[in-house]
């Protein structure tokens, strides 16, 4: 019997505890290149305590891509940043600086799929970049 406690408190010691989900959120937000995020966001095994819903780009008429540009993906992470840092401590992290720091991340995930573009596909997609950038810091909400 002693030896059974023995294997039941030494299981319990050696789990690690799991990162809080604000934790898991920032590292996928900030610290994870888009193709990774990408790739956790569709897996069976990603975390369930974060809200993984997207409605793509919301952006009137021309939506998530067009002919120069396809920013679904930046904005699946921009709408992800937006539902969970919104809502952790019942609101209190989402600050105007924590916003502004995702938009700039939603710019950087633009810019960089607009890079692998040629020259003037490339000039129009990053004045697209521009303009839903702006425009989330305009209207964007959680």
């Amino acid at each position: 019997m002693a030896f059974m406690c023995s294997l039941v408190v030494a299981a319990g010691l050696s789990v690690t505890p799991l990162p809080s989900a604000q934790t898991v959120a920032e590292t996928l937000l900030f610290h994870t290149s888009l193709p990774t995020f990408v790739s956790i966001a569709d897996s069976p095994l990603r975390d369930v305590r974060l809200d993984w819903g997207t409605d793509g780009c919301s952006a009137p008429i021309v939506q998530s891509t067009g002919r120069s540009f396809d920013f679904y993906d930046a904005c699946r992470r921009h709408d992800f940043g937006y539902r969970n840092m919104s809502r952790f401590k019942n609101g209190r992290v989402w600050t105007e600086a924590l916003r502004l720091r995702i938009d700039e991340q939603f710019r950087k995930d633009m810019r960089s799929s607009c890079a692998t573009r040629d020259v003037i596909t490339r000039t129009q997609c990053l004045a697209w970049a521009e303009t839903f950038f702006r425009a989330v810091r305009r209207f964007g909400a959680p």
